[in-house]
């Protein structure tokens, strides 16, 4: 019985948002430079739906960085309350600028500044050094909306597997595992059960 990955994803992370107290649209994003050296941080889901699973950041950083060099990512969902998994991996590409300006519309004010007064992921020498900087983008912005800074997007990664894990007792546990058939042709899953 292969059931769409995503329909899954959608009440897994529906019964997520019931039971987490924390942030259960936090993933750990998975990247490797372009010496194949491994990198893994939280970020948190801020869309998803066939087209696969996006999140924002600065695209001077670190991770960045590295999706410029290999544009390949894994993310892992992990709902402790639930005792369930979700790994994703696939490439990874920038989101439209239209989506990126939507979604940092939403952000609130402080955030907003905040992108413009990070160098994300270089070195600081003071913490006052980043909150003048901040006071700065705040009087610049006074009265008006705060604009996407130009360095500033989105990544949407487009799964080529899905595995789903459940706990069990006694290490029992059971994994499901979807792969996109062709994905570049938009072709379906297949799913298979894998050994704990």
């Amino acid at each position: 019985m292969t059931q769409d990955p995503f329909a899954l994803f959608d009440d897994w992370f529906a019964a997520a948002r019931a039971s987490e107290i924390n942030d259960s649209n936090a993933m750990a994003l998975a990247t490797v430079d372009g010496e194949g050296r491994p990198s893994v941080r939280m970020v948190l889901l801020k869309g998803h739906g066939p087209e696969g699973f996006v999140f924002y950041t600065n695209q001077q950083s670190r991770k960045a960085g590295q999706l410029a060099a290999n544009a390949n990512a894994a993310l892992l969902f992990h709902w402790k309350s639930l005792r369930r998994q979700v790994r994703i991996e696939g490439p990874v590409s920038t989101v439209s600028d239209a989506m990126a300006d939507a979604y940092f519309a939403t952000r609130h004010r402080d955030s907003q500044l905040g992108a413009w007064a990070s160098d994300q992921s270089r070195p600081l020498d003071t913490r006052e050094t980043f909150e003048r900087r901040f006071d700065e983008a705040k009087a610049r912005f006074e009265g008006g909306d705060v604009p996407r800074p130009p360095h500033w997007s989105g990544y949407l990664v487009t799964p080529e597997r899905i595995e789903f894990w459940q706990d069990r007792e006694y290490r029992l546990h059971e994994r499901r595992l979807f792969l996109r058939a062709d994905a570049a042709a938009g072709a379906g899953w297949s799913e298979t059960l894998l050994y704990p």
